[in-house]
């Protein structure tokens, strides 16, 4: 069962003082019905004794035995407060108030003050001042005190256990994780909280690590590529056309990759860091799709491009980013469906929208990988990949961070060997 540390603490500190006003009012009650007790019977020894005050004839009741018998010590007061008589053993130090008791008796002399001391030991209960009561309260406050404070550190040792785990926590360990077994409380849903940001940094910082290993593979590959043809202009491309031709056909094919992988790294990081700029202008949607639909048949003849486009449709939005978007949503549909196969675009507007959406008859995306498609850096298995060419994994992140920043939607259907169709949803009029 979870309990909150602030019911916890309030418990604790209320049962600790509770019990400490208990024992307190139940030691005043103790040490007041110990006195009352004790004052009681004096009271009834003096009355009986007053009662029976022999005056003149002491012969006929003998107090001396009486107070022997009862271990009290009785004296004789006269008028003028001096004592006339006394019996039984001497107390040898003045009777407390809690075991001395007084009652008025006739004599021939007068009236007389018949005083009893019981000579029993008063007890602690006698003995208890005020001030010895207040140490006593005193310490059992400190007790108290120290008692909750040992319960409240061990309530916090999941604290203590989360800092000791944080220290050892570093870039190249990610895999410690905060114990939660012991704890039951916001503690619990902290620790909880903390190994869950745990968890999505040690996956962010494996894909980066996979990210920055791809990324080094592609670049690698295109400048052996540009290394390896500027070798054969240096030896044979001078003097053999088709081979200078051909070296200088690949060398700026390779460049253009690279320059392409660059420039979608630079963008990211200006997203990371919120300066990619977005201008916003009203223009129209169906032009720039029928745009993006001619330039892409020129440099690839190898698929069938139709298209769906519906005239007029207009909106505000960066100009630029918006064709980046579906190109790069375009390059995935190329890269994905065999040759021969058909991509089709779309645009149209809908709900006070503009909705564009790039649909081919590629392989499919797997289910496992459907959720992950638009997450920085991740990439779905290379063997699945057209002619070996591999992905960064940008491409879909720098789309969905387009349309998110323009204050729209972006979403895919796909099923493997059934193709996959992604839907951009721009505003026509976004907000500022």
């Amino acid at each position: 069962m979870k309990w909150s540390i602030a019911f916890k603490t309030t418990a604790l500190y209320t049962a600790l003082f509770g019990l400490i006003l208990a024992a307190a009012a139940g030691g005043s009650a103790w040490v007041l019905t110990s006195r009352s007790i004790r004052l009681e019977r004096l009271n009834r020894v003096a009355s009986f004794v007053a009662d029976r005050f022999p005056g003149m004839e002491r012969e006929h009741f003998d107090l001396e035995t009486f107070a022997q018998a009862n271990r009290i010590h009785i004296d004789v007061v006269g008028p003028r407060r001096n004592i006339l008589a006394s019996y039984g053993p001497d107390p040898g130090r003045q009777p407390s108030p809690y075991s001395e008791a007084a009652r008025q008796a006739l004599s021939r002399e007068g009236p007389v003050l018949i005083r009893v001391a019981d000579l029993e030991g008063p007890g602690f209960a006698g003995r208890l001042t005020t001030g010895g009561f207040l140490a006593i309260l005193a310490g059992m406050l400190a007790l108290a005190a120290v008692c909750g404070a040992l319960l409240v550190r061990r309530m916090m040792r999941p604290v203590r256990e989360m800092d000791r785990t944080i220290r050892q926590i570093s870039a190249n360990d990610l895999s410690t994780r905060i114990d939660t077994v012991h704890s039951h409380d916001e503690l619990k849903e902290l620790a909880e909280t903390f190994n869950g940001m745990l968890d999505r940094l040690q996956k962010s910082y494996e894909q980066q690590t996979r990210f920055v290993s791809d990324a080094s593979h592609e670049l690698r590959t295109p400048l052996s590529v540009i290394s390896g043809y500027a070798n054969l202009l240096r030896r044979w491309g001078g003097e053999d056309r088709a081979v200078r031709g051909e070296a200088v056909g690949k060398i700026i094919e390779e460049t253009e990759n690279m320059r392409r992988l660059v420039e979608r790294m630079l963008f990211l990081a200006r997203a990371d860091r919120s300066t990619q700029a977005v201008r916003f202008e009203r223009f129209d949607f169906s032009a720039l799709m029928r745009e993006i639909l001619e330039e892409t048949g020129l440099f690839d003849p190898e698929h069938v491009f139709t298209a769906q486009i519906e005239p007029g449709v207009s909106g505000a939005a960066d100009r630029a980013l918006v064709k980046q978007a579906v190109r790069a949503v375009l390059e995935n549909s190329i890269k994905f469906t065999p040759k021969g196969g058909e991509i089709s675009l779309s645009c149209r507007s809908r709900d006070g929208a503009v909705e564009l959406a790039v649909r081919d008859e590629g392989i499919g995306i797997p289910p496992e990988d459907l959720p992950h498609i638009f997450d920085r850096f991740y990439k779905a298995d290379a063997s699945r990949t057209r002619g070996g060419k591999s992905s960064s994994g940008l491409g879909l992140s720098i789309a969905k961070w387009i349309v998110e920043r323009h204050g729209g939607k972006i979403g895919v259907r796909s099923s493997p060997g059934a193709g996959t169709t992604v839907t951009m949803v721009f505003p026509a009029s976004p907000a500022a």
